[in-house]
């Protein structure tokens, strides 16, 4: 059978994969329901920045938000985002969403492939049936299922959708070999079959929460380095020299994958009667560090004798991680509410993020770097190419015994030691 392929959401992971497929199969549907996500990629502009404008507006993908024009296809990749609530459960409303979307479209013969990242048992217990009941297909019989994890790094130029192998499961060996094949036409790095969709849920939640287990190691290890007055960065260097030691660094952990889905693992463990020690000891250590940052630039404030009522603190960057525009689950808005809760007001710039999101998100405006000046103190927050190519001109904002905080240790220490500033990072 010929596969008339659509790709159900257009985000971060959607839309470098709908474009890489529409290279090699004949049709292709990127289909997302933000009419207005449609429109400015229609007009070759991703405000993601994952896919260039000439791609995208030489691309043979067709854009649409009219559900219609996806009724012909008959293999369905679902790449919507898998958030968590306030309570930090996983909200799972625009996957069932979607899911109900491709069932009031399916077909005998059609094969539907979810990408996003779920809890192991996500795809086969809630999308098989939503599919089902509502297509009334039987699924493994009229239709199959499958799961094949996205690996999309956002920013990342050198580790794409085609340069990272795919792993790729289905409900029938039949199913895997189609959808292996489907993949295989476009990802340069391989295929890698897992066993079972379970196998390939899992194997996406522990990457992710491996990273955020290292990275809350190395933040809890600054927490005791600042008590101890030793730079970090100093201790990392060093402890780097031996082979086997893993090149991992403090941070603020955000994001939509390794700030969320470790509660993906932990909410289906503990639904199994099984509450996780390790990794939600991580993520509380993660979730914390905004609060640290911010903490430490009050005591440096202090030690500087600077007056905390009226200080001005300038924090650099507002999205959750460099050189991407994505705000979701960002960790600096932490900062923003600790630095608050002592009365400061900060001044937050940031060249990538979309103003109207930052302030119906996390009730933050953006202000123009003119108003950056005379600060008492200064948090790099999150090091964009622009802040750190020209950091020293932003030196010379802060006044003389103010404070400059270097999150992510990215500036050179004997500048910044010169400079006559108080100056710290994690």
């Amino acid at each position: 059978m010929a596969r008339k392929i659509a790709v159900i959401g257009l985000g971060y992971v959607g839309l470098p994969v709908a474009v890489a497929l529409a290279e090699k199969f004949p049709m292709v549907v990127g289909f997302d329901v933000k009419t207005y996500r449609i429109e400015t990629l229609k007009a070759g502009k991703d405000v993601t920045g994952e896919v260039d404008g000439a791609v995208l507006r030489n691309s043979c993908l067709k854009l649409t938000y009219d559900v219609a024009d996806v009724k012909d296809c008959n293999f369905y990749i679902v790449a919507v985002p898998t958030p968590i609530d306030e309570n930090r459960q996983p909200d799972l409303t625009p996957l069932i969403a979607a899911s109900r979307t491709v069932a009031s479209l399916l077909k005998v013969g059609d094969i539907v492939v979810f990408e996003s990242t779920v809890f192991p048992g996500a795809t086969e217990e809630i999308c098989g049936p939503i599919l089902s009941e509502l297509s009334g297909l039987r699924q493994g019989v009229d239709f199959n299922l499958g799961y094949s994890p996205e690996r999309i790094n956002p920013g990342d130029k050198k580790h794409t959708f085609k340069t990272i192998t795919k792993v790729v499961s289905g409900d029938t060996a039949e199913s895997l070999d189609e959808i292996a094949a489907v993949y295989e036409a476009v990802v340069d790095a391989g295929i890698y079959k897992a066993s079972s969709i379970k196998v390939a849920e899992a194997a996406k939640v522990i990457e992710n929460t491996q990273r955020d287990l290292n990275i809350a190691l190395m933040n809890e290890l600054a927490i005791i380095f600042e008590r101890m007055n030793i730079r970090t960065s100093e201790v990392l260097a060093a402890a780097g020299t031996k082979w086997n030691f893993l090149p991992f660094s403090p941070g603020l952990v955000g994001g939509h994958c390794i700030g969320v889905d470790p509660y993906y693992l932990t909410a289906k463990a503990e639904s199994l009667g099984y509450h996780p020690q390790v990794i939600l000891s991580g993520r509380r250590i993660n979730d914390g560090m905004g609060a640290f940052v911010a903490q430490k630039m009050i005591k440096m404030l202090v030690a500087a004798k600077r007056p905390l009522n009226d200080a001005r603190i300038g924090i650099l960057g507002l999205t959750f991680k460099e050189n991407v525009p994505d705000l979701r689950n960002s960790r600096v808005p932490d900062i923003i509410r600790e630095l608050r809760q002592f009365g400061i007001e900060p001044i937050v710039h940031d060249p990538l993020a979309s103003a109207e999101e930052a302030h119906e998100e996390y009730n933050v405006v953006l202000r123009p770097l003119i108003e950056f000046d005379q600060l008492d103190g200064l948090i790099l927050a999150v090091p964009h190419e622009s802040y750190v190519s020209e950091f020293n001109s932003y030196i010379s904002k802060v006044v003389e015994g103010g404070v400059i905080i270097d999150v992510k240790s990215v500036l050179d220490k004997d500048a910044l030691d010169a400079s006559k500033r108080l100056n710290w990072s994690l």
